[in-house]
């Protein structure tokens, strides 16, 4: 039975993977993610279909990250597959009147967290010659969108990261696949726009944007291909969307 690590495991994406890799009830779950209280909970949903394990920490914090995954039971310290899943946006606007905490935020998770928690984690794969990592990138790694600039450039960076991981990792038996999704449905926007309902609602009118489950069925798919089969680098979109900043809407 592999051991799974996601991060960002509480809601969205990770938390639809979660659910997707238990109920296949051939992966042992470690999952991560600030809020330790939907940690409980979803340990106590998934608990029975197959081995759960909790992290609590902020992908930020590289001393937690680092003591909390050293932290892991003997049973949980080889880690197969890393799904490096946690991220945020803040902010919709342009750059001269951009919040630069916001900025921070948006670098500190998207792009430092992830590399801390890899850097915490891929050294044993190296050391094993295995092991899958799965960054989730975006749509927005690929095509800058308007007032998405910072947001877009953390995502750019991931995508980078992971092709620079692919040249070094390859060479040590390990895969790494970048996922970039467009428009999902999940707590993305009411981040982004600090709880205001109306504009985060507003993101989805008019077409039938994408679900976490649509995106956790393909992560599932991903890590489930044979050893000499590597999805490198995989976009998905709503039927609608046509690029990071073009969704046709209300079509007849």
């Amino acid at each position: 039975m592999k051991t799974v690590l996601i991060t960002g495991a509480t809601s969205g994406i990770g938390k639809s993977t979660a659910t997707v890799l238990a109920n296949e009830k051939k992966y042992k779950l470690i999952l991560c993610g600030r809020r330790e209280d939907r940690l409980s909970q979803l340990k106590s949903e998934l608990g029975s279909l197959t081995e759960i394990h909790t992290l609590s920490f902020d992908v930020r914090d590289k001393n937690a990250v680092f003591s909390s995954i050293d932290s892991l039971p003997d049973g949980c310290k080889e880690i197969d597959i890393l799904i490096n899943n946690a991220g945020n946006a803040h902010g919709l606007d342009p750059i001269h009147l951009g919040n630069p905490d916001d900025w921070d935020a948006m670098i500190d998770i998207n792009v430092k967290g992830l590399l801390y928690v890899s850097k915490a984690v891929v050294p044993g794969m190296v050391e094993r010659k295995q092991g899958h990592i799965i960054n989730i990138g975006s749509i927005a790694g690929k095509d800058v969108y308007p007032d998405g600039n910072v947001y877009c450039a953390s995502k750019f960076a991931v995508d980078a990261i992971s092709q620079g991981m692919r040249i070094d990792l390859a060479k040590h038996g390990l895969k790494v696949s970048e996922i970039k999704p467009g428009a999902v449905v999940t707590e993305f926007s009411q981040v982004r726009f600090k709880g205001d309902d109306t504009r985060a609602n507003k993101i989805y009118e008019g077409f039938t944007p994408m679900t976490p489950e649509d995106v956790a069925e393909i992560i599932a798919f991903v890590i489930s291909r044979p050893k000499h089969v590597n999805i490198a680098d995989l976009i998905v979109l709503a039927q609608a969307q046509a690029s990071g900043s073009v969704i046709y809407r209300n079509q007849s």
